[in-house]
């Protein structure tokens, strides 16, 4: 393999260990990091997932989807650390906790990636629970800023979770100001600046990088596209859902997939790409991301509300 990816996604994957009796757990290969990098390869776009691994059952099957999904191998790393768990004891509403003390996900090393990787790659994705691990966390931001210095785009997707309290804001400041799109859902924004006013929260956001697009999801109520002075809103088409696993990372993926493949296009476009395929992950039980044609059958159907009649502060 000599083609070196367009996107790259950056992080944790994991085994999520999810609670379906009273006494039977089931487990799942996933991880922001992870998701993302089968999303997107999922639109044909050649793609890599950059992390670290375990060297064990758990790592084999991580390593398994990965090539399942057509991912770049040589972006993957194994080491004889413990594996990355996500605990899920409930699933309405979700609850999780994380068991990986000195886990192999913290042996990442950047410097260990294909030479040249940078120069290829048009955009590198980073987020999830990899940003509020050090030293981990500490390797990606280094990257993140390495790579915007010779031109990478960069995207990021804070991804809640509870361990992000008030020792995350130094990280979320440095990487919103790189970022050149922010995806958050609404749960997102009242965790990490700790308000019941999304509104509010989304402001502060702004504020962190005014230069950057914001994808805020919605659930139901779908999803806006913030970008400079202009905003739009979006709501889904009507479907039978399945479930919600994996629609935000499928929505931030077709809104890169949409930036990388129509630059000229306006924010409109890529807001109808972004929520269509949001839609679509929803309709397939699991994290199952969606093609490219099935993001496409949905579009038509996503309600856009005309561009400048919504504002950030609104």
């Amino acid at each position: 393999m000599n083609t070196l990816p367009l996107f790259v996604s950056a992080g944790e994957a994991l085994t999520d260990m999810v609670r379906t009796g009273p006494d039977l757990w089931t487990s799942k290969t996933g991880g922001a990091g992870l998701n993302v990098a089968r999303a997107m390869a999922r639109l044909a776009v050649p793609s890599a997932f950059a992390g670290a691994i375990s060297n064990d059952v758990f790592g084999l099957a991580l390593q398994t989807s990965a090539q399942e999904a057509g991912l770049d191998p040589r972006f993957l790393q194994l080491n004889d650390r413990p594996p990355l768990l996500a605990v899920v004891p409930e699933t309405a509403p979700p609850d999780y906790f994380f068991i990986g003390e000195n886990s192999a996900d913290q042996q990442f090393a950047p410097w260990n990636l294909p030479a040249g990787w940078e120069r290829e790659a048009r955009w590198v994705h980073f987020g999830g629970i990899s940003l509020a691990r050090p030293p981990l966390a500490d390797r990606l931001l280094c990257m993140a800023s390495s790579l915007k210095s010779v031109g990478v785009k960069i995207s990021y997707d804070p991804n809640f979770r509870k361990l992000m309290d008030e020792r995350y804001d130094p990280m979320l400041h440095k990487m919103a100001a790189l970022a050149d799109v922010i995806k958050v859902s609404d749960e997102d924004l009242i965790g990490l600046f700790r308000t019941d006013d999304v509104r509010q929260a989304l402001t502060r956001l702004r504020a962190l990088n005014p230069e950057a697009s914001i994808l805020l999801t919605r659930g139901a109520d779908g999803a806006e596209f913030h970008t400079g002075q202009q905003a739009w809103r979006a709501r889904p088409p009507a479907i039978t859902v399945a479930d919600t696993i994996g629609a935000g990372d499928a929505s931030i993926c077709a809104l890169l997939y949409s930036l990388m493949q129509q630059p000229q296009a306006g924010g409109m476009d890529h807001l109808r790409m972004a929520v269509a395929a949001g839609a679509a992950a929803c309709t397939q039980a699991g994290a199952v991301p969606p093609t490219l044609n099935q993001i496409e059958a949905l579009a038509p159907s996503v309600d856009i509300t005309p561009e400048g009649s919504i504002s950030c502060a609104a």
